[in-house]
């Protein structure tokens, strides 16, 4: 999670998100499902010495990074799932949820509570990818094929949640205002290995008897010699309350 929201992409899209959620001084601003932390502090800049930023994660270790992370900043960290928030209805100016529904047991559960505690008025953040717009540029377009239909169908719960979420903040009540896409590129086949679990989700597959084991073995070995290109689309949405 963090190397990927160090990389050129994360910074970009991030940085969008907390632009296009305009965020003002003494504001109370909630980040849903917020991992180690990773965008708390500049939250907390945000919002300044009169706001308050609550970030939340059911992973213990997830929030001991965070705690860590914003030591000394206006952060309120808690446990709790996005089902259920541990946060008061209407008490929220600002939300975000970050490549969290995709994992989610219900998306529009998850909405609905961002719905209950956020003010009238309020603007929530979603972004999600689209896995289906998984390429992976290889001389055998017909593996690439299979590993990125094996990746949505049996590696993401909702893999393609990033083009269903205007459609899910409408439902849970909330007006739309701005739909934007990125495109994260990955040339460093290290760093997409990591990132998009290349050699892992293959060899799931391979055992799945999706992929056969030495076509598999020979496309991996292909991307792993350069040059390497594989991309994907990520779904920003900013709703208002």
């Amino acid at each position: 999670m963090l190397r990927a929201a160090s990389s050129d992409a994360g910074r970009a899209y991030k940085q969008q998100l907390i632009d296009l959620l305009d965020i003002a001084s003494g504001q109370t601003v909630l980040d849903a499902g917020c991992g180690p932390g990773t965008d708390l502090p500049a939250l907390a800049e945000r919002v300044g010495e009169q706001g308050t930023v609550i970030g939340v994660d059911r992973d213990p270790a997830m929030l001991e990074r965070a705690r860590e992370r914003t030591n000394g900043l206006r952060v309120e960290i808690r446990e709790g799932d996005v089902h259920a928030l541990p946060v008061e209805s209407g008490s929220v100016d600002r939300a975000k949820i970050d490549r969290v529904l995709m994992h989610v047991a219900h998306p529009a559960q998850a909405l609905a509570e961002l719905h209950r505690i956020t003010r009238p008025g309020a603007a929530v953040g979603l972004v999600e990818p689209d896995w289906d717009t998984l390429v992976v540029d290889a001389e055998d377009l017909e593996t690439s094929r299979a590993f990125t239909r094996y990746t949505t169908e049996e590696v993401v719960r909702h893999a393609t949640i990033g083009r269903s979420l205007a459609r899910l903040a409408d439902k849970a009540g909330f007006q739309i205002r701005t739909v934007n896409t990125t495109t994260p590129v990955f040339r460093d086949f290290q760093d997409a290995d990591h990132t998009l679990g290349l050699g892992r989700n293959l060899h799931q597959a391979i055992t799945d008897g999706r992929i056969d084991r030495n076509r598999g073995h020979r496309w991996f070995t292909g991307l792993s010699e350069g040059p390497f290109y594989a991309s994907f689309t990520l779904v920003t949405v900013v709703c208002s309350r």
